[in-house]
């Protein structure tokens, strides 16, 4: 069964290239002007994933989120932003958003994070409905099992390998959530203190606050061969997850 789709945006080129990029995907996709129409949509069809533009007149993205958040809370969501190194970042993430993209947004990186995004939703109602002990279940929930067995498990904070164990503090956790999360994508150092620590700073004094962070986390990855030097350094811009080849 195709997933259906709602962009949200209220720039007509925008709106329109993001619709048919996602036709062509094979998905159900509908868009819409504006945040009202877009809880319109919500309140009388399903809607499997959702593209919001964060910047709306009327009801904003943030708006729009925190009602299908009640309306329809298996509904995954992606904030587009221009305004990636804002309050408005960690404000979406309270908002258990699925991910962010800063605008303009390339088609694969909004096809790839759309796909994870219904990914994540499938395993998240399987989980509901497979039987188990429902108090087990938790949407933030995120593991990650690389190719040589080591298991990093996130919602526990916990690195495993046969009988090495390494415990994560909560913003080593943070950290190396939203970097494996984005394999590949290059976050900067101003953008990871704000997902991380929950403030913003200044270009300047970011990369000071983060890189003791970093070194901390480094040296907890290096007891783990498949996880060593995966969290690399982008000269001058802020840090990357490569993950295996």
């Amino acid at each position: 069964m195709k997933s259906n789709i709602l962009v949200v945006d209220d720039e007509n080129v925008a709106r329109q290239s993001l619709t048919e990029i996602l036709k062509l995907e094979g998905y159900n996709v509908f868009s819409v002007p504006n945040g009202q129409a877009a809880v319109e949509h919500v309140r009388t069809h399903p809607v499997d994933l959702m593209v919001v533009d964060l910047r709306m007149p009327g009801m904003d993205g943030l708006q729009v989120i925190q009602v299908v958040n009640q309306v329809s809370p298996d509904t995954e969501v992606i904030l587009l932003t221009a305004y990636g190194s804002t309050d408005s970042a960690i404000q979406a993430l309270r908002l258990r958003i699925h991910d962010y993209l800063t605008k303009p947004a390339s088609p694969a990186q909004v096809l790839a994070s759309v796909k994870k995004g219904l990914t994540r939703r499938t395993a998240k109602l399987q989980s509901k409905s497979g039987g188990g002990d429902s108090t087990e279940v938790d949407e933030t929930v995120i593991e990650f099992r690389l190719k040589d067995g080591t298991l990093v498990d996130l919602s526990r904070r916990q690195i495993r390998s046969g009988r090495k164990v390494e415990h994560l503090t909560p913003a080593e956790g943070r950290l190396l959530r939203i970097l494996m999360e984005n394999e590949g994508k290059v976050f900067s150092h101003r953008e990871l203190v704000l997902l991380v620590q929950g403030y913003d700073t200044s270009q300047r004094e970011a990369p000071e606050i983060l890189r003791p962070l970093v070194s901390r986390l480094r040296h907890k990855l290096d007891e783990f061969p498949a996880l060593s030097e995966r969290v690399a350094s982008v000269r001058g811009t802020g840090y990357v997850y490569e993950g295996e080849k």
